[in-house]
């Protein structure tokens, strides 16, 4: 059995109070967003959780948190994200040990690595736990690009049971998803691009990790449930309206990378009222400038999220 869903997958966001802390109050309402919309599963400690932020401490502090809160109702997997092989295997120990069910995981990083060392990197990955692993392609990271062959080799071998695909390169993904259909579909092959969610379906894609399913996770439900139907018209339109929601993350002014796009998730539920603060973690700062807000607040009312 593969042992990861289809479908949604939001990589949850971490909100925080405003010393920085995790404020766990909002946690809880972030999460009752997401599985009262009916999502498939939920991935803490991805990007848009801010892992690479957080302690050791706080990382199990959260996992344990958000699997309290989900209370079974849908799968948790966590992420195990670090430099280099023997300390992501001492995450997953201790993801493994709190009950997470799958565990995502990049190629090493920091350290420059090829293809040799990325292929051991997941072998031994493997030989340090049975819960499904997750290879998360994210190369704007960590510099790598997982190659899709080598992805479906370790998914044929059962060392991998699932892809998630934040490159950028829609070639690669529509090879990952061929290649993988080929071999007879040993993973599940995720998106983690909110705009081309479509897109990525039609090439072969099980599902989508956005992080802007934080903001709409019900908007991503019905995407999905109406490309299950085969209602593509429903599929596109949902997409269409997503993709103006995704506006928000090119409003912020000085701003880049997760700065600019957490920071504008977070924005967009503080607006809503989800989460007390859109704080981010140290040493980003959080967007307060009332001209960012403003263009924030004033695209997720277009789209129906604010009334």
């Amino acid at each position: 059995m593969n042992g990861i869903v289809s479908g949604i997958i939001p990589p949850l966001l971490t909100p925080l109070t405003e010393t920085g802390e995790v404020d766990y109050e909002s946690l809880g309402n972030l999460v009752e967003r997401l599985v009262g919309a009916g999502v498939d599963g939920i991935f803490v400690l991805g990007s848009s959780g801010e892992v690479a932020f957080l302690t050791d401490a706080v990382r199990d502090q959260v996992i344990a948190k958000v699997l309290e809160l989900v209370d079974g109702r849908c799968p948790v997997y966590a992420g195990v994200i670090d430099t280099q092989t023997n300390r992501v295997i001492e995450h997953i120990q201790r993801a493994e040990k709190l009950g997470v069910q799958a565990v995502v995981a990049t190629a090493p990083f920091y350290a420059i690595t090829g293809p040799a060392e990325i292929e051991a990197h997941f072998r031994a990955l493997r030989t340090a736990t049975t819960l499904p692993i997750i290879a998360y392609d994210i190369p704007v990271c960590v510099h790598s690009k997982l190659a899709p062959a080598l992805l479906v080799q370790l998914g044929a071998e059962g060392v991998l049971q699932g892809v998630k695909d934040s490159s950028g390169d829609d070639v690669s993904f529509r090879r990952l998803c061929m290649l993988n259909k080929a071999a007879g579909s040993p993973m599940k092959v995720l998106t983690g691009h909110e705009v081309v969610v479509d897109g990525s379906y039609l090439a072969g894609g099980d599902g989508c990790v956005p992080g802007l399913g934080n903001v709409d996770p019900s908007g991503y439900v019905r995407m999905w449930q109406a490309f299950q139907s085969g209602d593509l018209r429903q599929m596109k339109e949902e997409q269409d309206r997503l993709a103006r929601l995704f506006e928000i993350v090119f409003t912020p002014v000085g701003k880049v990378g997760p700065a600019a796009g957490v920071g504008a998730f977070k924005t967009a539920l503080e607006l809503i009222g989800v989460i007390k603060t859109n704080t981010m973690s140290v040493p980003m700062t959080p967007i307060s400038d009332s001209a960012s807000r403003e263009a924030i607040e004033k695209i997720v009312r277009e789209v129906g999220l604010i009334d």
